[in-house]
């Protein structure tokens, strides 16, 4: 159940916990800083984490930094992870295409096909009404970048995609969620990203869309977790749910229901049956990004104060990938 919260007082709900992850999760909308000489350190790039994916048709694990999108190694991962796609191609964290975006948003949309949102690399072209480069699509693993739409209007700093049809999985058509930092609303496409139509106007720190349900997204708010079931255009309460910071969603063969983190650090993973919320585990401080890879044994990735790490018990053990200073 749910209780029903205009979104115009969500929008009030500017208090102390969400001003802190905003701080924390926030890069500035204004003119990017000269980019450095030297090569871009791994240890500088993953300073500020802002997205976490996997793509299961290269078997490629990304993350989104505030120096462009990164290659990450998971070959000390056993075969349940990503099982039946490639293994990935690192064995180092690698920056990919030489490129160094600030990448606010970033998900993997389908299988191959990448979306990003953010500010541009210094070295790319100024002339932009504002530094956002809207939203920009990849379908050859983060090495070029298509623009796709709002280019010098919006930052999108949240992105979830889901197909707008449970028959339709190849992704030729699908939805994109986005957060529009700069209006404080949810952003909707439903031609995976080339228009835009708005929605409720809250503050947010992060999106989840239900994979079973286009209609239905959550975002996690100062309030609490909260809940569309009308494609962003209206949210409420969740009952009995957990405070949470960063949220994601488990596919069905991986049980369902969602995985989030709460603003001490704990794991928590909701039974996609019963609805139910069980702590499961917890995070090394207060994590920069969370996401879900899907399987029949679902994969948390995290970045928190350890570097990029796994887990595939909710949150119990972990597995670092990239380790702080590496």
């Amino acid at each position: 159940m749910a209780d029903q919260v205009l979104p115009s007082t969500l929008a009030r709900a500017v208090i102390g916990p969400l001003v802190v992850l905003v701080v924390l999760t926030g890069c500035t909308t204004g003119t990017t800083a000269d980019k450095a000489t030297e090569t871009q350190s791994v240890g500088s790039a993953f300073e500020h984490i802002h997205g976490l994916g996997a793509d299961p048709l290269t078997g490629n694990t990304y993350a989104a930094t505030h120096h462009g999108v990164w290659l990450l190694p998971t070959g000390m991962l056993p075969e349940s992870y990503l099982a039946g796609a490639p293994r990935g191609t690192t064995d180092a964290p690698a920056q990919i295409g030489g490129r160094a975006q600030d990448a606010m948003g970033f998900t993997v949309a389908a299988p191959g096909i990448l979306l990003t949102s953010g500010h541009p690399d210094p070295d790319e072209e100024t002339e932009l009404p504002l530094p956002n480069l809207g939203l920009e699509s990849s379908i050859d693993g983060a090495e070029t970048w298509t623009r796709l739409s709002l280019r010098g209007v919006t930052d999108l700093h949240d992105l979830d995609t889901v197909p707008l049809s449970a028959a339709v999985q190849d992704a030729e058509t699908f939805r994109v969620y986005g957060y529009d930092s700069g209006a404080g609303t949810v952003s909707i496409s439903d031609d995976s990203g080339m228009t835009w139509s708005s929605g409720a106007a809250l503050p947010l720190r992060d999106l989840a869309a239900d994979p079973t349900n286009p209609d239905r997204v959550f975002a996690t708010t100062a309030e609490g977790l909260a809940v569309s079931t009308d494609a962003g255009r209206t949210f409420a309460l969740v009952d009995g749910a957990p405070l949470l910071i960063l949220i994601d969603a488990v596919g069905v063969e991986g049980g369902a229901g969602l995985v989030g983190v709460d603003p001490e650090g704990a794991i928590w993973r909701q039974d996609g049956a019963s609805g139910i919320w069980v702590q499961t585990g917890a995070t090394d401080g207060i994590p920069e990004a969370l996401n879900v890879v899907d399987g029949a044994t679902p994969w948390i990735l995290v970045a928190d104060a350890r570097g990029i790490v796994a887990s595939d018990d909710d949150g119990a053990t972990w597995t670092t990938l990239v380790g702080v200073g590496t």
